[in-house]
């Protein structure tokens, strides 16, 4: 079936729904301009003050309305139409006039109300229930069957964590802060707050401002905070020149970490991102005058002294239970894959004990079994840019051996390296290989970017949203909120101050129901992969350095292993032939030439 019939089906079957009878197919004979025009399946009824009429078959891409206002046609002569075959003696008339509806007000609302009316309707039984948390999402076709080696991250890939390690994290970070770097004791009452921020949030070192930007490099209006308060959207525009645009000179750089503003990309950031926040917040409310820029530096040195000094693997080892989640699932996977006979390898920044003890926990003592190569402490994003470390082994106590490595065996436990010379050492190129990894830039980018290698993102955030995604009350605010803004971009052609009203009214109502979809998500910042209407700036990256992405790793227990996945064709703003607003308004994405004559 072509695009263009499936097209029509479609809408001749939510005309149907509606207890309309469907549009007839266009003529053959029409004229190509007059493909952007539309008629009604029946008689319509006319607007107050509707001209002369003349006889017109209906467009195919377009559906009728209640009250279609008036346009024109392109200035082609056209024969008269047949009859459609599925409606005898019923004779299908559209009507064109340059004369403008005479009640406005009561057109305009007409049109709202029997837009709103088909938005109820468009919302099959059961839609809702459709998404699946354990789905694998593909940006790219992806052969499973091709895939011979399978590579994993250790933190949040092969080991989940709980959200109690943040606020562990916090806690520690915080108290560095005022014990280390001597800050005022009041910030010890501000408490962990794991609803906060979400991952990928930018900060502006300079002014202290946490925001959320989209793909387009704009920040989205009502995600920017100082401290734990909103700053207001004047306030932002007069901060940032007039405009919400962020420079590309001034974003993050290729890795998240610009001079000026840094994204924060990995889970573990989110801890810090509350620390800033706080840290902001009390200054603020105490009204005590401090340098944003040292404050960023302090406060990313405390966060970093619960890494370094091992804090977070002396937690995480005391305590297995508590702090890793879902480990038969990993052991499940990995069992699986060397069943298939798949080569697997480990490359992580943690260290071989934290390591050790975790697999162990998780899978076994014999977990190194599982992988043809172990490597720790490999300091990415630098091992697979750099070609200056070579690889060290550890013996069985971690001891470092310095013999000189000749070839990477099963069952050895490697430090640090570079790719180059794990790709000499092993062969393994190209899309033969799958990476699993939870950081866009240390873990997938430059795989993706520089060696080909296929990579496959891991999102946990994705169960709490196509949680959110899959309520009746997001599905009708959204579909809604698409039908709205069709509506007003069909009628903003009426330039009267009436009109301009009523618009400017559901201009404050679109606003409203963004609103609303956002706090479903986060009531700061609303979702990690969507703006108002943009993907975020970590959706786009999401898109640009992985194939697939998926919740936990446990989803590839779900699919055969000689699965293709196979990325959904999304259409292009150019291409759509019908989208959801166009449904539900009865027009086509472009204004009719008649009433946008006097745009050009």
């Amino acid at each position: 079936m072509s695009l263009k019939t499936a097209g029509t089906v479609l809408t001749r079957t939510l005309w149907t729904r509606g207890n309309r009878t469907p549009p007839a197919p266009r003529s053959s004979k029409m004229s190509g301009l007059s493909s952007t025009c539309g008629g009604s399946g029946s008689e319509p009824r006319q607007p107050p003050g509707r001209g002369e009429a003349q006889e017109q078959s209906w467009g195919a891409n377009a559906a009728p309305t209640a009250r279609e206002p008036p346009h024109r046609c392109a200035s082609r002569e056209q024969k008269p139409p047949k009859e459609h075959a599925g409606a005898a003696g019923v004779r299908r008339r559209s009507y064109t006039s340059t004369a403008a509806p005479a009640d406005l007000r009561s057109y305009f609302w007409t049109r709202y109300n029997d837009t709103k009316r088909l938005v109820h309707d468009l919302i099959p039984p059961g839609a809702c229930n459709l998404l699946n948390s354990s789905t694998i999402y593909a940006n790219n076709e992806v052969d499973l069957s091709e895939v011979d080696i399978y590579g994993f991250d250790y933190d949040y890939t092969l080991a989940l964590y709980s959200n109690s390690l943040n606020t562990l994290i916090y806690n520690t970070a915080r108290s560095f802060l005022i014990e280390h770097f001597k800050y005022p004791e009041g910030i010890r009452k501000y408490d962990y707050n794991p609803n906060f921020a979400v991952r990928g949030l930018h900060y502006d070192i300079q002014k202290g401002l946490l925001m959320k930007i989209d793909a387009f490099h704009y920040i989205q209006p009502g995600t920017v905070y100082r401290g734990l308060s909103p700053v207001p959207d004047e306030q932002v525009l007069e901060l940032f020149g007039g405009t919400f645009h962020i420079p590309l000179q001034q974003d993050s750089g290729f890795y998240g970490k610009g001079p000026k503003v840094k994204q924060f990309m990995d889970i573990f950031s989110i801890p810090e991102m509350t620390l800033l926040a706080v840290a902001n917040d009390f200054f603020l409310t105490n009204d005590i005058e401090y340098d944003p820029v040292h404050l960023f530096k302090d406060v990313s040195e405390a966060i970093g002294m619960v890494h370094l000094k091992g804090y977070m693997y002396k937690w995480i080892m005391q305590d297995l239970d508590k702090f890793i989640l879902r480990g038969e699932e990993t052991e499940a996977v990995l069992r699986r894959l060397v069943s298939h006979g798949k080569k697997l390898f480990l490359i992580t920044n943690s260290p071989f004990s934290f390591v050790d003890k975790g697999m162990t926990h998780m899978v076994g003592k014999d977990w190194r079994d599982f992988f043809d190569v172990v490597i720790v402490q490999a300091d990415k994003p630098h091992f697979f840019t750099d070609c200056i470390k070579p690889f060290r082994r550890l013996d069985g106590n971690g001891d470092l051996r310095w013999e000189k490595i000749k070839s990477l065996d099963k069952g050895q436990i490697y430090k640090q390296g570079n790719l180059f010379d794990f790709l000499r050492l092993t062969g393994w190129r190209g899309s033969r290989v799958l990476y699993f990894g939870d950081h866009l830039y240390s873990d997938l980018a430059d795989l993706m970017l520089r060696h080909g290698w296929r990579t496959a993102a891991l999102v946990p955030e994705l169960e709490q949203e196509t949680r959110v995604v899959s309520t009746s009350r997001y599905s009708l605010n959204l579909t809604w909120l698409q039908a709205l803004t069709g509506l007003m971009e069909r009628l903003q052609t009426y330039r009267d101050p009436e009109s301009k009203q009523i618009l400017e009214e559901w201009q404050k109502e679109r606003e409203e129901l963004r609103v609303m979809t956002k706090n479903m998500f986060n009531p700061q910042f609303g979702s990690i992969f969507r703006t108002c209407h943009n993907p975020t700036y970590f959706s786009r990256r999401l898109c640009r350095f992985s194939d697939v992405y998926m919740a936990s790793l446990s989803c590839l227990l779900n699919y055969d292993l000689s699965y293709i996945f196979y990325p959904r064709r999304t259409p292009l703003q150019h291409e759509a032939p019908l989208w959801m607003d166009q449904l539900c308004t009865g027009c086509m994405k472009t204004p009719f030439l008649e009433e946008m004559s006097h745009i050009r």
